[in-house]
């Protein structure tokens, strides 16, 4: 299912008429719609701007490039390089994400001049210190989740679809995430995040959306809020590009230190 959350998919349906389903299957339709849906656009390169909060208010910014590669029959191929502040510069991060095994990632260090694979066992660390986790950072596939449709409700006065998810990955941070769904958009309006002793972690809310090649719906701001520490990141993105003639080869790892 490809729901946006920070450089990743966004949940993109038409009005469904479900038969008469149990909550599980309801929230497996849905997901497997959404995914359908939101495929084929190819690939995506977008501008990034990064702020981090803290618990005080005070901010850090930060600005990227993002480069999205979709793949037929597995999960998409991301890149993401900081362009500032200059300490951060070239750092450089890449994911291939995958439907049915751990995700492969890695990290560019400028300074030490080294490539760091991300163990598949600590993808809930923190993404460059944001409030955004490793397993953020890819796209959401369906085999990821199992899935519940809990309720309708509203958000900001809209009205709502609310479908609980399930990692199947044994060493996911969260234990499960709760997702408002728009009815009449069918994206993600906010997203929360239970830890592993299924307390609240994060809330993740998305606005502003736009239409892409008169299908693809992405948010230009993302909000990220740590509930237990008070943290905060904002994502915006500017000037989205589709089908701008991506091959799998600009997302090889043994470039990553030659990216600029």
């Amino acid at each position: 299912m490809k729901i946006w959350t920070p450089l990743l998919a966004s949940l993109t349906l038409l009005p469904l008429e479900l038969p008469a389903q149990t909550p599980e299957e309801k929230g497996l339709a849905i997901a497997m719609e959404a995914d359908k849906r939101d495929t084929g656009w190819g690939d995506i390169k977008t501008e990034l701007f990064m702020v981090l909060r803290n618990r005080q208010g005070q901010e850090s910014k930060r600005r990227m490039r993002s480069k999205i590669l979709e793949v037929d029959g597995d999960g998409d191929k991301s890149l993401i390089v900081f362009d500032h502040p200059r300490d951060i510069k070239n750092t450089a991060f890449l994911s291939y994400t995958h439907a049915l095994k751990a995700d492969d990632q890695w990290l560019y260090l400028p300074a030490l001049k080294r490539v760091k694979r991300i163990s598949s066992n600590n993808k809930s660390g923190p993404f460059m210190g944001s409030e955004f986790a490793y397993e953020d950072i890819s796209s959401q596939e369906v085999e990821k989740y199992t899935y519940k449709f809990i309720k309708d409700d509203k958000v900001n006065g809209r009205d709502a679809f609310v479908i609980e998810r399930y990692p199947v990955y044994k060493h996911s941070g969260y234990t499960r995430t709760v997702v408002w769904v728009d009815k009449e958009m069918y994206q993600a309006l906010k997203t929360v995040f239970y830890d592993r002793k299924d307390s609240l972690l994060k809330e993740l809310v998305l606005n502003d959306y736009k239409q892409y090649l008169g299908k693809y719906w992405r948010p230009s701001k993302m909000t990220m809020v740590n509930k237990q520490n008070g943290k905060s990141t904002d994502l915006e993105y500017k000037g989205y590009e589709f089908n701008t003639g991506l091959k799998d080869s600009d997302f090889n790892r043994n470039t990553l230190k030659r990216t600029r």
